[in-house]
């Protein structure tokens, strides 16, 4: 606003100023957020035991965790508490974290590498467990993960990850020939009544509109790539 494009540079500010008052206090996120997290219903035990259970990373903060030499767990952590009690309820069942580092500087910090150590905590024995440490995003998530266990037809595998993930996750792996079932988990949403609810600013307000941002941008770059079959995908439309 010092240059000579003074009055479009105020125009700008205002703008800015009244999308960041809708996107904090307004229903917005909560607008965009519920159709990914009610995308999926919560998957159905009645049909039997699985045979395999894939956990996505994204929990586990991988700089905070080689910086403390210690795992730490940044958000998502239902992504980690489910696995250890689907293993305790299928103890048949294969158990697969696969998650290595999004950043877009290569470091040697793999989130497999944490994250491991928190799922044998929880109470998976280290045998039991299968780690997939090299994905950087979801596409290699699903093309990886395939290549790693050689799912065999007939079998029923779980896929864990948050709620508004999951309709990306499921197209995706979907694409890549990996027939999963959703077993969603950590909603930040309760339903419908919470749609037109004003929330708090930062956590609330802020924090789901760039979740749901974040989802959207993704779910649309993965269509314009091909590996989707659907911009959102759905039950019997991945």
């Amino acid at each position: 606003m010092l240059t000579r494009f003074a009055a479009l540079g105020r125009k700008l500010a205002v703008t800015t100023l009244i999308l960041l008052a809708l996107a904090a206090f307004s229903p917005l996120g909560n607008l965009l957020l519920y159709p990914l997290e009610s995308r999926y219903p919560k998957w159905d035990p009645s049909r039997g035991a699985p045979d395999g259970i894939i956990v996505l990373g994204g929990s586990v903060d991988t700089d905070l965790s080689a910086a403390h030499r210690t795992p730490v767990v940044a958000s998502a952590a239902d992504r980690m508490l489910a696995p250890a009690e689907l293993a305790r309820r299928y103890p048949n069942a294969r158990i697969v974290f696969t998650g290595g580092s999004a950043n877009l500087v290569s470091t040697d910090a793999k989130e497999a590498d944490y994250s491991a150590p928190i799922l044998e905590s929880l109470g998976i024995p280290k045998e039991r467990l299968i780690v997939e440490r090299d994905s950087r995003n979801t596409w290699e998530n699903a093309v990886f993960t395939r290549q790693l266990v050689s799912p065999k037809p007939g079998e029923r595998w779980l896929l864990v990850t948050s709620a508004f993930h999951m309709p990306r996750a499921m197209g995706i792996f979907h694409k890549a020939g990996f027939d999963v079932e959703a077993y969603p988990v950590d909603w930040r949403m309760g339903g419908r009544d919470d749609l037109f609810a004003f929330t708090h600013i930062g956590k609330e307000g802020l924090g789901r509109t760039d979740v749901a941002m974040r989802e959207w941008i993704g779910l649309l770059t993965y269509r314009i790539l091909g590996r989707t079959g659907e911009l959102l995908p759905g039950p019997g439309r991945d």
